[in-house]
C-alpha cells in the first residue's frame, strides 16, 4: 500500500478545489495562472496549518538559547572524560536539561520536517500527472493532463532542469533555483545575525546553526535541478512565507539580548511606550567618598592622641 496515498489524495482535493476556484472567477481552466494560484493556495494552507508548530520552534528555540549556559557548564564538567559511564551520564543529564526547560536542538528542522511528505506527494502527483495518470482522487485525467501542460513563462509545471532541452525552462528554473537557495540562506542569517544573544556565540547551538546556514541552501540547489516547476513554485512560495514570517517574528518577538531586541527596545523607547532604565551614574561626591578608606576605632584614637 502506498503510504503516501492520503496525502496525495488530499493534495489533489487541495489543487482541484483552489483550481476549481480560480477557474470560476475567469482564469482559464488551462491556464499556468489557475494552476500556479491552486499551488499557493496548498501553501497558504499548508503553512497556516503549521503556524502551532512554527510558534513551539520559537519557543524551543529561545529556551535552548537560555539553557546555553548551564550547558556549557555541562561540558565543562565532563570535558576530557571519554569512559562509558561519564558518557552515559553526560548524555542522561543533557536529555534531563532539554526534558526540563522545554528545549529542542532539532527545533529549527521541525517544520521543514513536516513538509516534507507534502513535497513527496505533490512531487508524485505530478509526475503521474506528467504521464497523463489519474490521480488517487479528484485529479480525473483531464486535470492531470491540464496539470502538466499549463505553462507559464512558456514553460510547463511538469518540466524539470534536467528534463528539457529547452533553454526558457532552464532559465526560469535556474531563476527558481536561485531564488529558493537564497530566501533559504536569507532567512537563516537573520536568525543568527538579529535574533542571537551574543554571549552563546561558541556554543553548540550556534555553531548547530552555522551548518544549517549553509546545508539548508545546498539542499535546495541540489533538489532544485531534479524538481517540477510546478513542486518548485511550491517550495519557493513557502520560503517566501518563511522568510517573511521569520522578519515578523524577530522584530515583535526578539531573543532577549538579542541585537534585534535592542532595535525593538528603542523603537519602543521613541515612542514613549517604554522606558530604557540608563546606569545611574556616580556623583563626584559618591566617587570620593568610596575611595576614602575607612579608619579603624584603634588608628583614629591614635590620631587624636
Amino acid at each position: 500500500m502506498d503510504l503516501l496515498w492520503p496525502i496525495k489524495w488530499l493534495i489533489e482535493l487541495i489543487l482541484v478545489s483552489f483550481h476549481t476556484l480560480f477557474s470560476s472567477i475567469g482564469f482559464a481552466s488551462d491556464s499556468g495562472a489557475s494552476w500556479v494560484l491552486a499551488i499557493v493556495g496548498l501553501v497558504l494552507l499548508v503553512r497556516a496549518a503549521l503556524i502551532p508548530v512554527f510558534v513551539k520552534q520559537i519557543k524551543s528555540q529561545r529556551n535552548m538559547m537560555l539553557v546555553q549556559p548551564e550547558l556549557l557548564k555541562l561540558q565543562k564538567k565532563y570535558k576530557g572524560k571519554t569512559d562509558r559511564e561519564s558518557r552515559e551520564r553526560f548524555a542522561k543529564e543533557q536529555m534531563d536539561l532539554y526534558k526540563r526547560t522545554g528545549s529542542n536542538p532539532l527545533s529549527s528542522c521541525l517544520p521543514l520536517l513536516l513538509q516534507m511528505p507534502i513535497f513527496m506527494g505533490l512531487f508524485f502527483v505530478l509526475n503521474g500527472a506528467q504521464h497523463n495518470q489519474v490521480g488517487v482522487g479528484l485529479l480525473d485525467a483531464n486535470l492531470a493532463r491540464s496539470f502538466s501542460q499549463a505553462e507559464i513563462f512558456g514553460a510547463k509545471l511538469s518540466d524539470t532542469f534536467f528534463g528539457s532541452e529547452d533553454l526558457n525552462v532552464k532559465i526560469i528554473a535556474g531563476v527558481m533555483i536561485v531564488l529558493m537557495t537564497a530566501s533559504q540562506f536569507i532567512t537563516q542569517k537573520q536568525i543568527m545575525t538579529k535574533n542571537q544573544n551574543p554571549d552563546v556565540q561558541n556554543s553548540q547551538f550556534m555553531q548547530t546553526q552555522k551548518i544549517l546556514l549553509y546545508v539548508l541552501p545546498f539542499v535546495f540547489l541540489i533538489s532544485g535541478i531534479t524538481f517540477p516547476l510546478g513542486v518548485m513554485t511550491y517550495w519557493l512560495v513557502s520560503n517566501f512565507w518563511t522568510m517573511g514570517q521569520q522578519f515578523v517574528v524577530i522584530r515583535n518577538m526578539p531573543t532577549p539580548g538579542s541585537p534585534a531586541f535592542k532595535a525593538r527596545e528603542e523603537r519602543l523607547a521613541r515612542k514613549g511606550k517604554i522606558q530604557i532604565e540608563e546606569p545611574a551614574q556616580q556623583t563626584q561626591e559618591e566617587e570620593t567618598r568610596q575611595r576614602q578608606q575607612p579608619v579603624s576605632k584603634q588608628r583614629a584614637k591614635k590620631k587624636k592622641k
